[in-house]
C-alpha cells in the first residue's frame, strides 16, 4: 500500500527517517518496475539544523521544494555529479526532509544493473544516495513530484514489516563540513543493524557532545 500523506505530514522528522527504514521505493519508467527496502536514512530539519539546505530558512531555488507538503520528492544535484532522494516531511512551510542513503534492491534487478553499468548485482550498486537515485532512475526532473499520487512513477510504499528500535542502528550523519559545526555531530543517521547494503562511510572521530545538546 502507498504510504499516504499523513505519514509524512507529521512534524518529526527523526522519527518518520526511523520508521522509513523498512519501507520500499520504487519506481516505473517506460514499464519498468524498479525499486527495493529503504535500509539507510538521514534527517535534516529547518530552520536551527546548519547541515540542512534550508537552514535559517534559506528559500532558494534549489530548496523552495523543501517547504512544500510533507511526500514531496526533493532531488538535488550534489557536487554537480550525484542526484540525491529526499522526501519531504511536515507541512507546507516547514523545510524538513529525509535523505535516502541507501537501499536494498529487490525488482528490476537487470534495469538497476543496466543503469548502474554493473554486470552483476554487488554491494557497490546501491550503498549510497548517488548510486541509488541512478540505480532507480531518479533525476532532477522529479523534483517536487507528490509520492502519495497513485497516478505518479515513483512511490514509496508500506511493506507491513516494522524495524525494530533494537533493530536500528544510530549515528552522525555522513560527509558535513566543519562549517556546520555542532550539527555534524547530530545522531541523525538511521540504519538497519547488519544489513549487507548499508553504506560504509569513513570513520571520523567526533568529540563527545552530550546528546541532548543535539536533539
Amino acid at each position: 500500500m502507498i504510504l499516504k500523506p499523513s505519514f509524512y505530514q507529521r512534524d518529526d522528522v527523526v522519527s518518520i527517517s526511523k520508521e522509513l527504514l523498512g519501507k520500499y521505493i520504487y519506481t516505473s519508467f517506460e514499464g519498468i518496475k524498479t525499486g527495493g527496502i529503504i535500509v539507510e536514512t538521514e534527517a535534516y530539519r529547518a530552520p536551527d539544523d546548519k547541515a540542512c539546505h534550508a537552514f535559517r530558512n534559506r528559500l532558494t531555488e534549489r530548496t523552495k521544494t523543501m517547504f512544500l507538503k510533507g511526500g514531496t520528492l526533493y532531488v538535488y544535484i550534489s557536487y554537480g555529479l550525484h542526484r540525491m532522494i529526499n522526501v519531504v516531511t511536515s507541512q507546507e512551510g516547514k523545510a524538513h526532509a529525509i535523505l535516502i542513503r541507501a537501499i536494498e534492491p529487490t525488482i528490476g534487478i537487470q534495469k538497476i544493473l543496466e543503469r548502474r553499468n554493473h554486470e552483476v548485482l554487488k554491494y557497490e550498486t546501491m550503498n549510497g544516495p548517488g548510486k541509488s537515485a541512478k540505480a532507480l532512475g531518479v533525476d532532477t526532473n522529479h523534483d517536487g513530484l507528490f509520492l502519495c499520487n497513485e497516478e505518479n512513477d515513483i512511490w514509496i510504499e508500506d511493506s507491513g514489516r516494522v524495524v525494530l528500535e533494537d533493530e536500528i542502528q544510530i549515528g552522525p550523519r555522513v560527509g558535513m563540513s566543519i562549517h556546520t559545526g555542532p550539527d555534524a555531530h547530530r545522531p541523525w543517521r538511521f540504519y538497519i543493524k547488519d544489513n549487507k547494503w548499508v553504506s560504509k562511510p569513513k570513520v571520523v572521530r567526533y568529540p563527545n557532545i552530550p546528546l541532548d545538546e543535539l536533539e
